[in-house]
């Protein structure tokens, strides 16, 4: 990134240390997934000879191997296979000790160390049978669930730097009466700024002269283009229209805007990743349970004058048993398979913690333009005055007049026009009126395409609007041919096809919609009650935007928001779940915990019901994972003494058929999944 240069000299290098630490856990992020397979790979090698060499194994297969010093190359090879293949979960444990926060690290650190330490000591003479083929098997499961679970997690966000790639990196400036090109690190408060048709605005600042409109949706989401004049502000990130604007500098680096958007996504992002998924809270308390019994039952069969031998066995039978295979494959398998799954789908989930709160979602929050609107102004309706002109003549008249202009009514126009393969008429004198429309000669006739202004510059009567537009939705135009009124034709952001049923869906899980924009309270209005949401909040500034997901958040409810532009990147941090619409900015999407590649708001209610089925698949598997646990550890402590007693051996065994049903259940969600296109 050809950035870093410019962050230094405006005084914040801080961020730009941010950014790069986002770059290295990505990078981190995949090389670790591969160090885990590497990992995999080189233990399960090193498993087989453990296994044949495994007295127990021998046993079963009916084979006698036993030649002098085997029980040394099975230490040899046990200690490289706890090193080596234990080092991620070792690393892990004294990580989650820092944080005062053990997990399944440290679960599988305590099971892997009591196991390793004892089979060395029955290796050097303590009475007892070894557990390093345990050892070994337990590793390789464990680092095949991380590898699974690794790889399901999509890379670390990129957001911040996403945000900084809107600045261009060259910028015009006025010097002594010339113009000159220098690198935007070196822009400073107080400089004029040149800004050519089509540039990025560069900084945040105030127009000096000139006048064009320029596109703030992806910063503040308003769809219309804003046009700016003097004395008026621009924003830095913002694209420039079609005139040449001079603009002095009033804000750069820490000051700006884009700026306070990127240290709004920073907290937000902190204040979420604390949250952690179910696995690791089931974990959790499986530690404290296993060193707890384990303990208990060292000191039990020690003070009911057991061998120091016997009662070791059992205190490291019962950490081994204790440590969950299933558990580590369960949530891991479970997750892979619901991360492909969605994937072919159009979900894109990168935050699993987030995706297992969608299950519990209360309230979701829509941004409107781009979410639930096509975010582009389309031709809505052509209604001709008379039978003199129809639909195709309106559209043919108004796209040749339109056609040198670069408004967005002039896009909306051509476009429709070329959709229907209308022919596209030449014209001459063309004329543009600021906030009056435009003017131009056709086939002869003098063609008007103007706005209600025209009328009240002229102190003519504003023609009456047919009851079918939606003057809170629609721009109204008025075509004139020859001082005559032919037609209206008004433009629109429509609504996605999908919305309706979306929002009905949502209502039918009883989750509540909200509408959020930053348009003002007649649009807000109108499109919310098109949809039947439950209520719109409008004329928000992008940086409140975050704040009404807070306020919703303080009163309980469990907040999903959906967004597609930079101004929603603060919000959709903040809420916990933030989808991105994927036609949206690189911003939106690189913030959110969940993209819907398709665009279609009914994906929202696909995720949903998605969430629940695979939480339920966790849940059945932690059962199975868990409920081994409490008949097993137990058994392992020698609660059933002399009666019964669970060998290392047959608890491997449990361990190994748990995890096969875990796995085949795990699959079971392809079945189940509710989750087809309807």
């Amino acid at each position: 990134m050809d950035h870093s240069s410019h962050h230094h000299q405006h005084g914040q290098p801080q961020k730009h240390v941010e950014n790069k630490d986002m770059a290295q856990v990505d990078e981190h992020a995949g090389h670790h997934t591969e160090d885990f397979l590497k990992r995999f790979w080189i233990c399960l090698a090193l498993t087989v000879p453990i296994l044949l060499l495994s007295p127990m194994i021998q046993h079963w297969l009916q084979i006698e191997w036993r030649f002098q010093g085997d029980q040394f190359i099975v230490l040899a090879l046990g200690s490289i296979l706890y090193f080596y293949g234990g080092a991620p979960f070792l690393k892990g444990l004294v990580r989650e000790l820092k944080a005062r926060d053990p997990g399944m690290m440290t679960l599988v650190a305590v099971a892997i160390t009591s196991a390793f330490l004892y089979s060395v000591a029955v290796v050097l003479g303590l009475e007892g049978m070894d557990f390093f083929w345990e050892l070994a098997t337990l590793i390789d499961i464990m680092l095949l669930g991380h590898w699974l679970e690794m790889k399901s997690q999509v890379a670390a966000s990129r957001a911040l730097e996403s945000l900084v790639k809107l600045l261009p990196s060259e910028v015009h400036i006025v010097e002594n009466d010339t113009v000159v090109e220098i690198p935007l690190s070196q822009l400073k408060k107080g400089d004029l700024m040149v800004i050519k048709p089509g540039e990025k605005v560069p900084a945040d600042g105030v127009v000096q002269q000139g006048n064009s409109a320029v596109n703030e949706s992806m910063l503040t989401g308003e769809s219309v283009p804003v046009i700016k004049e003097a004395n008026m502000e621009v924003i830095g990130g913002s694209i420039n229209g079609d005139g040449v604007l001079r603009v002095k500098v009033t804000g750069t680096g820490e000051d700006s805007y884009l700026n306070k958007v990127i240290r709004l996504v920073g907290s937000a992002q902190q204040s979420k990743s604390k949250t952690q998924n179910l696995a690791h809270r089931v974990a959790k308390w499986l530690t404290i349970l296993s060193l707890g019994v384990g303990l208990i039952t060292l000191l039990y069969w020690l003070s009911s004058g057991a061998t120091l031998s016997f009662a070791l066995e059992r205190m490291v039978t019962v950490m081994v048993t204790a440590c969950p295979h299933a558990l580590g494959v369960a949530i891991p398998l479970v997750v892979a398979i619901s991360t492909s799954m969605a994937a072919r789908k159009g979900l894109l989930i990168r935050n699993r913690t987030a995706f297992e709160n969608t299950r519990r979602l209360t309230t979701i929050i829509f941004d409107k333009t781009g979410t639930v609107t096509e975010g582009a102004h389309e031709v809505a309706q052509l209604i001709p005055a008379g039978n003199h002109f129809s639909k195709e003549d309106l559209l043919i008249y108004a796209a040749a007049v339109q056609q040198h202009s670069e408004h967005h009514i002039a896009h909306g126009i051509v476009t429709a026009l070329k959709k229907k393969n209308l022919p596209l008429k030449p014209s001459e004198e063309f004329r543009y009126r600021q906030g009056i429309g435009v003017s131009a000669k056709v086939e002869g006739k003098m063609i008007f395409s103007v706005g209600p202004n025209y009328f009240r510059e002229n102190n003519i009567g504003l023609p009456s609007i047919p009851e079918t537009v939606d003057q809170a939705m629609e721009t109204v135009t008025f075509l004139l041919i020859d001082d005559e009124l032919a037609g209206i034709i008004t433009l629109g952001d429509q609504l996605r096809p999908g919305s309706v049923q979306a929002i009905t869906s949502l209502h039918e899980m009883g989750i509540r919609t909200f509408l959020l924009t930053g348009d003002n309270d007649k649009v807000a209005a109108s499109v919310a009650s098109k949809l039947k949401m439950d209520g719109y909040l409008a004329n928000v500034l992008p940086h409140q935007k975050q704040e009404k997901i807070k306020s919703f958040q303080d009163k309980g409810e469990l907040v999903a928001m959906t967004g597609d532009g930079v101004n929603d990147a603060p919000a959709l941090a903040q809420a916990d779940v933030g989808i991105a619409v994927g036609s949206g900015t690189d911003v939106a999407a690189e913030t959110a915990d969940i993209i819907l590649v398709n665009s279609d708001p009914r994906d929202v209610v696909h995720l949903i019901q998605f969430g629940k089925a695979t939480y339920r698949k966790m849940i059945q598997n932690l059962v199975w994972a868990v409920g081994y646990n409490i008949v097993a550890i137990p058994l392992a402590a020698g609660i059933l003494y002399p009666k019964f007693v669970l060998s290392p051996a047959l608890g491997a065994v449990l361990m190994s058929a748990s995890t096969i049903i875990v796995a085949f259940n795990a699959q079971l969600l392809n079945r189940t999944a509710s989750f087809e296109k309807k």
